[in-house]
């Protein structure tokens, strides 16, 4: 869960995740991500070893739910779902039958982080990747899950799944990706969490002019590396479909909505319209997550009953670019 930021700072997130990676081979990884090329410890590739823990609530575990569906992994790689509240200690598992994930055998996420590190004291975070025999979290560094799941799980990939790391553009995907990173998927936190007046004003003004850089690059484009989805999509849709509901009101982002902005409106159905994506997406959950977990904001835990989502599913007309 994000940390609040100290009266009259800006809000900084905690990059400091568990780095290990999930490879084909041992040794490092076969491809950097995110252009850094890590030298960590690595976990072999085996179909059904590891669990996937995410929540439908979370952006950032949302992007890897989305990978996993459009690579057809899911009889490679399991899932378990966190509900959409959680305490201090964890993500709790109280969408499954007696609050237990049926194949860890686990009420919180936090006994698998416990199971490998006892005296482990950073966040519990999703998503997650649980080698399932041991019961251990092995990463929860999410640039590099939805990466891996790529580059590292590719042999076992569906015959028609999409690539979503084209080596013809990925220079300029990662660019892209790096400032929607800081500017859109973060940028949104660091309004929500401002520590004054002045570092709002920063993030909101540094927000939208983002927003309108993304809605000037896809007036003429149906995604934003052209013609294709790619793991640029991924990383912005995910805070886009949580846009309206939540960050344009709980976290203060108010100077439009996302429907009042025509080409990222439009890509944002088209995303959502697409298998693999819109599935994925529990509204409810989303709500529930940030009204009620995040007491600083909204202390009366009320969850609002909009925005309709109806209009996810009206025509996009994006087929003409």
């Amino acid at each position: 869960m994000p940390s609040y930021s100290e009266k009259g700072k800006s809000y900084k997130r905690d990059m400091d995740y568990i780095p290990d990676r999930i490879t084909r081979e041992s040794g490092k990884s076969q491809d950097s991500y995110d252009g850094h090329d890590l030298d960590v410890p690595t976990w072999p590739v085996q179909p059904g070893r590891y669990r996937l823990v995410a929540a439908r609530a979370c952006p950032w575990a949302n992007r890897a739910i989305i990978v996993r569906e459009l690579l057809g992994l899911k009889d490679v790689i399991s899932m378990g779902l966190a509900g959409p509240t959680h305490d201090e200690r964890s993500w709790s598992f109280d969408l499954d039958p007696d609050g237990v994930d049926p194949v860890l055998g686990y009420e919180r996420l936090q006994q698998a982080y416990l199971a490998r590190f006892p005296d482990y004291d950073k966040g519990i975070t999703v998503p997650a990747m649980v080698d399932v025999p041991s019961g251990e979290v092995v990463t929860n560094e999410f640039p590099a899950i939805t990466h891996d799941l790529f580059f590292e799980w590719r042999d076992h990939h569906r015959d028609d799944a999409p690539d979503l790391w084209p080596e013809d553009c990925r220079e300029e995907m990662e660019e892209v990706m790096a400032r929607v990173f800081t500017e859109v998927n973060n940028g949104v936190y660091r309004c929500g969490f401002a520590g004054s007046q002045e570092a709002y004003d920063d993030a909101y003004t540094r927000l939208f002019t983002a927003l309108d850089w993304l809605e000037d690059r896809l007036a003429d484009r149906r995604y934003l590396m052209g013609e294709r989805i790619t793991e640029a999509d991924v990383r912005l849709f995910t805070t886009l479909a949580r846009f309206d509901a939540v960050y344009h009101g709980h976290f203060k982002c108010n100077r439009n909505k996302l429907t009042e902005m025509p080409a990222l409106w439009g890509y944002a159905r088209d995303l959502f319209q697409t298998s693999g994506f819109g599935e994925t997406i529990d509204f409810d959950q989303i709500k529930r997550h940030y009204y009620v977990v995040h007491e600083d904001i909204n202390p009366t835990g009320i969850v609002p009953d909009g925005p309709d989502p109806a209009g996810w599913h009206t025509p996009h007309g994006r087929e003409r670019l």
